[in-house]
C-alpha cells in the first residue's frame, strides 16, 4: 500500500522559513515526478515544485528564488525549503508522486500558516 507521509507545516511569520518533507513508501514502480501542490484560500490546487525523472525541476512562477525543491532518490523523500515566505503563501500544501504507468498518490497535506 503506498502512503505519503509529509511532514514540516506549521505557523511562521512573515519572511520566515519553514522547510516540508515527504516520504513515500511502498511504491514498487518507477518514479516519473514527486513533488509539492499547495492549496490557498479560495483558489485551486497549485504545482509548487516537482523534480521530473531524478533530472529537472519545474518551479511555480511564486516560488522561484523563494523556494527549493530537493530529493533524495533512494529514499523516495522530496523536501521543499521555503524562505521569504508571505500571507499568500497560508494553505494546505500537498506532496503528490505520480508514476511512470501514470498513477498519482497524494499526501493528506499539511497546514502552512504565515502570520504575524
Amino acid at each position: 500500500q503506498v502512503q505519503l507521509v509529509e511532514s514540516g507545516g506549521g505557523l511562521v511569520q512573515p519572511g520566515g522559513s519553514l522547510r516540508l518533507a515527504c516520504g513515500a513508501v511502498g511504491i514498487v514502480a518507477r518514479i516519473y515526478a514527486m513533488g509539492w501542490y499547495r492549496q490557498t484560500p479560495g483558489k485551486q490546487r497549485e504545482l509548487v515544485a516537482r523534480i521530473i525523472n531524478n533530472a529537472s525541476i519545474n518551479y511555480a512562477d511564486f516560488a522561484v528564488g523563494r523556494f527549493t525543491i530537493s530529493g533524495d532518490n533512494a529514499k523516495n523523500t522530496v523536501y521543499l525549503q521555503m524562505n521569504s515566505l508571505t500571507t499568500e503563501d497560508t494553505g494546505v500544501y500537498y506532496c503528490n508522486v505520480l508514476l511512470a504507468v501514470g498513477r498519482a498518490y497524494w499526501g493528506q497535506g499539511t497546514q502552512v500558516t504565515v502570520s504575524s
